[in-house]
């Protein structure tokens, strides 16, 4: 982001207002917001480096799908059991894929539609291995 559009203070705004500045996926794409990184580790209640936290941010391979573009999982040759996910439906995916953008303060990527890897049941329950 260049430093002109950093300084820029983002406004309070309701859910509806900031559903119009989210960008609405087109194509063979895929909305995902990642969800906030935590920033203590597990049980042990430390806290961790804000680089640590950025780092599992960058990487993380866990999102929730907001929005499908209207072509995902369109091509029946390529997807003959239908979509692989859908909006509402926690995803993995290969870190630092996408692109990457953040909106208020949440970071978002938009996948292709084949860059869904599994649907996450429960995506507290999964660690990525360095």
């Amino acid at each position: 982001m260049n430093e002109t559009l950093a300084a820029v203070p983002i406004p309070q705004m309701d859910e509806e207002e900031l559903d119009k500045l989210i960008p609405k996926p087109v194509g063979y794409h895929i909305l995902i917001v990642i969800p906030q990184a935590e920033e203590t580790f597990g049980d042990s209640g430390l806290l961790k480096a804000s680089t640590t936290i950025q780092h599992d941010s960058i990487l993380s391979m866990i999102g929730l799908v907001l929005e499908l573009g209207d072509q995902a999982y369109a091509d029946k040759d390529r997807f003959p059991s239908g979509p692989w996910c859908k909006a509402g439906d926690y995803v993995m995916f290969r870190p630092n894929s996408g692109t990457r953008f953040k909106v208020a303060g949440k970071e978002c990527r938009i996948l292709n539609d084949d860059s869904i890897e599994a649907v996450v049941p429960h995506p507290q329950a999964i660690d990525r291995i360095f």
